[in-house]
């Protein structure tokens, strides 16, 4: 997969002037190198068709620092985003985790409010050390290929074209340890489905008032992504659950958070969990507005961040 992308000229400013040995010169100059490439060919994860292509932009930071790449590729239907949030400080010589801080609506509108603006507004990016980085999809994301519509592939997308960049251009942990994911809602069966089907590239997942017990393609806009009940049964969460459980035991690696719309699917996703002794940490409430502000997203990080 080739992934194209312009100068990136508007991050250069926030590197902060430090000392470095010459190991560290080299890393940043790898880093710096890669912002200011005309094509990096990458990895891709899994193995996909050369001729899937991405091609994105230089970052440019809007007027609450956000930095913001467009995106063209072949698994959208139109253009999509990037978003990125540094930790401040923010030091090149430093590879950070990233929390994937998942949407619940498609492109950016933002009826249940915006991830990353609630990250600024708590100050998360100045209280951890970690990047905030949440991606936009053309069609309501649900985290799922479509069986036949090729322009729907967000699951693709993101493993494939977002996950990959993010570690080529930004100063990352580049492993699974490094990578944690957030969301609520059908993000939060995102960030659910996608660790379940990707242990090897995520760490945590993290959901809060998700609808994780759906049991067939229909409900809240799901249908069209997922397209037929065979798909749908790829991402049923109970099922993953028990295919994947050896890896899912130990130290919790799953976050069930609170309720606003969505408790008794936690209550009846509880006993599944305990079927297949799959280490989780939960928190059974308070009761919340259903949306970005009302109050978990700190939580979620913390608990995220907590290494048992």
């Amino acid at each position: 997969m080739r992934i194209h992308f312009q100068p990136f000229h508007s991050i250069i400013a926030m590197f902060q002037p430090i000392s470095m040995d010459r190991k560290s010169k080299v890393l940043v100059g790898q880093a710096v190198r890669s912002m200011f490439g005309l094509i990096l060919i990458l990895t891709p994860i899994p193995s996909i068709n050369a001729e899937e292509t991405a091609t994105i932009s230089a970052g440019q930071a809007d007027d609450s620092g956000v930095i913001v790449h467009r995106v063209t590729t072949t698994y959208q239907a139109a253009p999509t985003e990037i978003r990125v949030v540094l930790p401040q400080p923010y030091d090149p010589a430093v590879r950070y985790p990233v929390i994937y801080v998942l949407p619940v609506e498609a492109g950016r509108e933002s009826r249940y409010g915006d991830g990353l603006q609630e990250v600024l507004k708590q100050g998360l990016h100045q209280q951890h050390a970690v990047l905030f980085v949440a991606p936009t999809f053309a069609h309501l994301p649900w985290y799922a290929d479509h069986p036949t519509d090729l322009a729907i592939r967000q699951e693709s997308y993101f493993v494939k074209v977002v996950v990959p960049f993010i570690d080529q251009t930004y100063s990352t942990r580049a492993e699974r340890s490094g990578r944690w994911l957030l969301g609520f809602s059908k993000s939060g069966w995102g960030a659910w489905s996608l660790i379940l089907r990707h242990p090897e590239l995520f760490e945590k997942a993290a959901a809060w008032d998700a609808p994780l017990m759906l049991d067939q393609p229909g409900k809240y806009g799901s249908g069209p992504i997922f397209g037929t009940a065979e798909n749908f049964a790829r991402y049923h969460i109970p099922e993953l659950l028990a295919k994947q459980s050896a890896n899912f035991r130990g130290k919790p690696r799953l976050i069930l958070l609170g309720y606003g719309n969505f408790r008794s699917e936690h209550e009846r996703l509880r006993p599944v969990l305990h079927e297949h002794e799959i280490s989780f940490i939960e928190r059974d409430g308070p009761q919340r507005n259903h949306d970005w502000h009302s109050g978990w997203v700190s939580e979620a990080v913390q608990l995220l961040m907590e290494p048992k």
